[in-house]
């Protein structure tokens, strides 16, 4: 499993509505999306949910590499580049991956908590340590599903997770979600990852 994400930082006053508007125009083309597990459209608005921010930030959680670089040089990424510009994506390796005890439910808002991988810990460890959050951020009540990942380059942990409701369980920047893709949900490998 691998994790991506990228944001578009847009001015305080923007109209959020564009981008909700060019979700309910696009989201759907990556519902079939060969290599992709899920595909969150996100979005931040200022003031909501303690947003400093208005900010448009899919995360993506892939099956495979084939799949994900078809994104981005096969054209569709193209899309967003356009509009609003050329963003850094980050990438992580996939940790854990956990369905929630709300799976079957829609996913409304997501959060994203990224964190140093602290110098000097036992890497060992502290890895399992993400994959078990990880299985408890999945048992909270609501939770949709949660994933964990690591960036190797930067030290930098993720933990990604979806709620059926307004009020996750879990800290982090919480995002809207607009539309999930997914089509390769269920090929996502479950638990730890090593």
């Amino acid at each position: 499993m691998h994790a991506m994400q990228y944001e578009f930082t847009l001015p305080a006053d923007y109209d959020m509505r564009v981008i909700r508007s060019r979700v309910a125009r696009v989201g759907h083309l990556l519902d079939d999306w060969d290599g992709l597990g899920i595909k969150t459209y996100l979005m931040r608005e200022r003031g909501h949910h303690g947003s400093p921010v208005n900010q448009y930030g899919p995360f993506y959680l892939w099956n495979t590499v084939q799949g994900m670089n078809g994104f981005l040089w096969g054209g569709a990424f193209q899309g967003p580049v356009d509009d609003f510009g050329r963003p850094r994506v980050r990438q992580w390796t996939g940790l854990a991956f956990e369905e929630g005890t709300a799976a079957g439910s829609p996913a409304a808002y997501a959060v994203r908590r990224r964190q140093p991988v602290p110098d000097g810990v036992e890497l060992a460890a502290f890895m399992a340590g993400a994959a078990d959050e990880t299985g408890r951020l999945a048992a909270a009540d609501g939770a949709v599903l949660a994933a964990a990942a690591v960036d190797t380059y930067a030290w930098e942990l993720v933990h990604f997770s979806l709620w059926e409701h307004d009020t996750p369980k879990a800290e982090g920047d919480v995002f809207q979600v607009l539309h999930l893709s997914e089509p390769g949900r269920g090929a996502l490998p479950r638990g730890r990852q090593w």
